[in-house]
């Protein structure tokens, strides 16, 4: 049975569409992605439009998104104005960018204010139903704990890319 590459194309970009949706974004994020990472070229906005059927508006907003995420650049032609974007094809240097987004300064800001409801509830400052507090003190817990395992995740990252990308491939090869 053979299968057009067209098909195989739009299936790979309805994957990604629900992957992403999965991760809390918005499915056109995964198109565009998937989009932009199948194509030899980098494309403009409107044939990323043509593309995956989304609105010029869409694209231009969660382009500049996944730009700001490294999982896309922008690139130009010369004598054309239009703006580029090919994606970024390195993971590891993709989930680094990821992990020191979380260095951003309003996801401090979340993870303060968890701490700091954590410690309210630790230190019997919260009055209420005791039962509603002791379930929300487990919740905050395990979401305070999760911080403390991503920032421990991204200190090693940090730490592995100073080791350099070929060492890093050696070790897992190693591993395997």
């Amino acid at each position: 049975m053979t299968v057009k590459l067209t098909q195989v194309k739009q299936d790979f970009t309805e994957g990604l569409s629900h992957i992403s949706r999965f991760w809390g974004l918005p499915k056109g994020m995964g198109a565009i992605f998937a989009v932009l990472y199948l194509s030899p070229n980098p494309l403009s906005l409107d044939e990323i439009v043509q593309e995956t059927g989304l609105t010029k508006g869409a694209i231009s907003t969660q382009i500049r998104t996944l730009a700001r995420m490294g999982l896309a650049h922008r690139s130009a032609k010369i004598a054309d104005r239009k703006d580029y974007y090919e994606a970024e094809s390195d993971f590891y240097k993709s989930i680094r960018s990821i992990l020191k987004e979380r260095q951003n300064s309003e996801f401090d800001r979340a993870v303060r204010s968890v701490s700091e409801t954590l410690a309210k509830l630790e230190n019997n400052e919260v009055v209420g139903d005791k039962a509603e507090i002791q379930f929300i003190h487990k919740r905050v817990k395990a979401l305070q704990e999760f911080f403390n395992a991503l920032d421990s995740l991204t200190k090693a990252v940090v730490k592995l890319e100073n080791l350099g990308l070929g060492n890093i491939k050696n070790i897992l090869s190693v591993l395997k």
